[in-house]
């Protein structure tokens, strides 16, 4: 179990956990149970440095450093996934087309337009609340609880890329991602967390339904872009019902 979490943080964070250098096949897949409990990590590290920064400068200064912090801590991992699939589903006509978009370094209009309207809605979000860390401790366990989740219920698009080699997690792992974020949630935030899940269900669901039309299945990218809409999701549903 330890090092099942020491596995995922190593992975998602740039924490500095010492793995072994060659992992058990399905290492990966097994460990995603604790994706949550790292995200509720990586969400109050955000909201720590939002406070703290707070005491120095106004709201928005604030919530961008905070911003700042939690893509450094996280290798912008996500991010990266969101601009991809920004271009690729935007630019591309055809499977093949859109997963060679997607796998290009570089970044289009798209990619970038995404970035900037995702950057600035969680900002404008986390300057709304008088004390932001429950609500994001509760959107980053969510947004990496719909992880394994959709690793469990659609194919990968391709034999190759970092996600396929993950294999498939085992569905007890989803099941206990599931079940962790909920019950952080159902505790910090008891009125708002049926609206936080139907919340993350439309967005997780609605990229998930694009990328199977699209491309067929999951990929590393998909992933990415999964985690960043359900965690606006999450936020705007729990600012939608203070």
């Amino acid at each position: 179990m330890i090092a099942d979490f020491r596995l995922a943080l190593g992975f998602l964070t740039r924490w500095p956990v010492s793995t072994p250098a060659t992992l058990p096949d399905g290492a990966m897949a097994r460990c995603m149970w604790a994706f949550p409990l790292v995200g509720g990590v990586i969400g109050a590290i955000i909201g720590a440095v939002y406070l703290l920064a707070n005491h120095l400068w106004p709201a928005w200064p604030s919530a961008l450093i905070a911003l700042a912090a939690g893509m450094l801590l996280t290798f912008a991992l996500h991010e990266d996934g969101l601009a991809d699939c920004a271009d690729g589903f935007g630019g591309g006509r055809d499977k093949d087309r859109i997963i060679a978009i997607m796998r290009d370094s570089r970044i289009g209009a798209y990619g970038t337009l995404a970035l900037v309207v995702s950057v600035l809605l969680k900002a404008s979000i986390i300057v709304s609340f008088a004390n932001p860390a429950a609500a994001l401790i509760i959107a980053h366990m969510m947004s990496r609880a719909a992880l394994p989740v959709i690793m469990t219920v659609m194919p990968p698009a391709s034999s190759g890329g970092l996600a396929a080699g993950f294999g498939t997690p085992p569905r007890w792992a989803a099941l206990v991602a599931i079940a962790s974020a909920l019950g952080v949630s159902s505790w910090l935030a008891p009125y708002r967390a049926a609206f936080c899940v139907v919340a993350a269900l439309i967005a997780g669901g609605a990229i998930a339904l694009v990328a199977h039309r699209k491309i067929g299945g999951y990929s590393g990218d998909v992933l990415g872009a999964v985690q960043q809409c359900v965690e606006l999701a999450v936020l705007l549903a729990i600012l939608a019902y203070p």
